[in-house]
């Protein structure tokens, strides 16, 4: 505030700023212009930023889409069949995939003909009506390990 005062004050006497202050507000106005130029450069880069990383997850989720949603069968492979039965009183945890069915052969009109491994028998579906079943590797004694949850006790602590 007292700063102020005195370049008023200065103002009105000689009718002009000094030399030293005049070229002090000018370098700060310079500085103010410089800085709102970088700023304004700094948010155009990060909207270009935000805008190339929208445009990649979109790819992203076309690509994750694809793959995910993709129903090409093979001969050979295991798949789970859509058990599509009306029931009245579905339960929270029953299934609605029955299988796995073993796949004998695949038409070109969206037809593919299963074979239930139990009973041998085959039959044709809507390969909308299947997919693809996703067995986990057996493990063998050798992967087995052991985690107890509970601290070991020894007998003399037994109250």
């Amino acid at each position: 505030m007292l700063f102020g005062h005195i370049e008023l004050h200065t103002e009105l006497r000689w009718g002009c700023l000094p030399t030293g202050l005049s070229s002090a507000i000018k370098q700060c106005n310079l500085n103010y212009d410089q800085a709102r130029k970088q700023r304004q450069f700094q948010l155009q880069e990060l909207d270009e930023l935000r805008l190339e990383a929208y445009e990649n997850s979109r790819i992203y989720k076309q690509k994750v889409k694809k793959s995910h949603d993709q129903k090409e069968f093979r001969v050979g492979q295991k798949v789970l069949l859509f058990n599509s039965r009306l029931k009245l009183i579905a339960g929270k945890l029953c299934s609605r995939w029955d299988g796995p069915f073993v796949i004998t052969n695949v038409f070109s009109y969206g037809l593919v003909e299963l074979k239930d491994e139990n009973t041998n028998n085959t039959f044709q579906v809507n390969r909308h009506q299947i997919k693809l079943f996703h067995e986990s590797p057996t493990p063998t004694a050798g992967d087995l390990e052991t985690i107890s949850l509970m601290e070991p006790t020894s007998p003399d602590d037994t109250p």
